[in-house]
């Protein structure tokens, strides 16, 4: 069986940043251990499998190691293969999702993701969070990930974590986070051990943990985001209160078909 295989570099407005994607448009779903199969084979944070459900399209993520309930950077991706290579595209797309449906649409030369927002609490530091990170956050909350605040731009670039330790805490993810640095509103790095990532070059879903915190905290509903991972990403973001708009930027890097 050949199934096309696209990989996009999503919240990036250039090749060889932001984060990769694999794409996979399926007539039928596979079996979940063959998907997680072909994930694991593609060895990126993510690939997207999506696939006509009556008159809507279903959509799944799955990491090297586990299916997860909501991804934003092959989201964008998916639905600009949509877009640019597939022409299923009419101005917006809807998908069913784990995290309910999902939107997606044109914003200029953007594409907007219409995500759920999940805004954290304070939370007890776990034992050893701050050894595990290389640094020791000046705030910690919690909505599944944890969020850790620190007090610059500076201390979030300088982060080196112990993966090992990091993936002993009982946690989906670890979201670092600190104030903008001139240049945007806030700064992010996002660090999944547990979930075969060690760290996410960009990811959507730890900012609707992010847009509710540094939307109250900066006193402005739209913000300018950077993740500052080596590949380092953009967002543009908002806050609607229950929801949350996240738009970036995509390009594709290779078009081909797997084998499977």
């Amino acid at each position: 069986m050949r199934i096309r295989l696209f990989q996009v570099d999503a919240f990036a407005s250039r090749r060889f940043a932001g984060n990769p994607a694999a794409v996979m448009p399926l007539d039928a779903w596979l079996p979940d251990a063959t998907l997680q199969e072909i994930a694991a084979e593609n060895n990126l944070s993510e690939t997207a499998f999506f696939v006509l459900e009556g008159d809507g399209w279903r959509l799944r993520w799955f990491t090297p190691a586990v299916e997860v309930n909501l991804c934003g950077h092959a989201t964008l991706a998916t639905a600009l293969v949509m877009r640019d290579r597939l022409a299923l595209w009419t101005g917006s797309v809807a998908f069913e999702t784990r995290s309910g449906r999902l939107v997606v649409s044109e914003d200029g030369e953007r594409l907007a993701l219409d995500f759920p927002s999940q805004a954290p609490s304070p939370h007890p530091a776990p034992p050893g969070l701050a050894a595990a990170l290389g640094g020791e956050p000046r705030e910690v909350l919690r909505e599944i990930d944890l969020v850790c605040v620190f007090e610059d731009a500076a201390q979030v670039r300088a982060l080196e974590p112990d993966f090992k330790a990091l993936a002993r805490i009982d946690v989906r993810g670890v979201i670092a986070t600190a104030p903008g640095d001139g240049t945007c509103g806030f700064v992010s790095r996002f660090f999944a051990p547990r979930g075969g990532i060690d760290e996410d070059p960009v990811t959507g879903s730890a900012h609707c943990k992010l847009i509710p915190y540094w939307s109250r905290r900066l006193g402005r509903t739209r913000l300018f985001a950077r993740q500052v991972s080596k590949r380092g990403g953009e967002l543009w973001c908002e806050d609607r209160g229950a929801r949350v708009t996240i738009a970036g930027q995509g390009v594709i890097y290779l078009e081909g078909a797997a084998e499977i």
